[in-house]
């Protein structure tokens, strides 16, 4: 006999959403959710680690831009990487990290560029997951590698690209 979870897929990672500022629909927010965990399983992050999405209004995201990255002013997406794939500390849950994505800013930016405010979260929320991989933009090889990923990540799951 043998062992048909052998081929299945390997579980999805835990995804949790945060709306801090309440306007994100359930759909949403599931919308989210599901993209998030895809967009990691197709990564292949394993299924014993969590992700924290937080979607927070300006004041929030100024205040952490601020404090973290030596911003001024709201930003669109920041990212926390904790603990990478592969480690392991017994039995303490691994957090690969927190998303944090500014709507009003991510809406306002798709506005002026055109874009559906929509596929602009969607495509925030994958660059930073990939951000929490360890994946950068500095220069233009990592910009090209970066984006062209976020691109294929977001049409393997249904998403719009840029």
């Amino acid at each position: 006999m043998t062992d048909s979870r052998a081929d299945d897929p390997p579980d999805p990672a835990r995804v949790t959403v945060s709306d801090e500022t309440q306007t994100l629909s359930g759909a949403a927010t599931r919308r989210l959710r599901q993209l998030a965990a895809g967009a990691l399983a197709d990564l292949g992050v394993p299924g014993d680690m969590a992700v924290d999405i937080l979607y927070v209004d300006p004041d929030a995201m100024t205040a952490l831009n601020v404090e973290h990255m030596g911003g001024d002013g709201p930003t669109d997406v920041l990212a926390f990487p904790l603990d990478e794939p592969g480690e392991r500390a017994g039995d303490v849950p691994m957090v690969l990290g927190d998303v944090v994505l500014c709507g009003e800013v991510a809406e306002s930016q798709a506005r002026e560029a055109g874009r559906d405010p929509w596929a602009e979260i969607e495509m925030l929320l994958v660059h930073g997951l990939l951000h929490l991989l360890g994946y950068d933009h500095q220069d233009e090889d990592e910009r090209t590698e970066m984006f062209s990923l976020t691109d294929k990540l977001l049409a393997a799951r249904g998403g719009h690209s840029r």
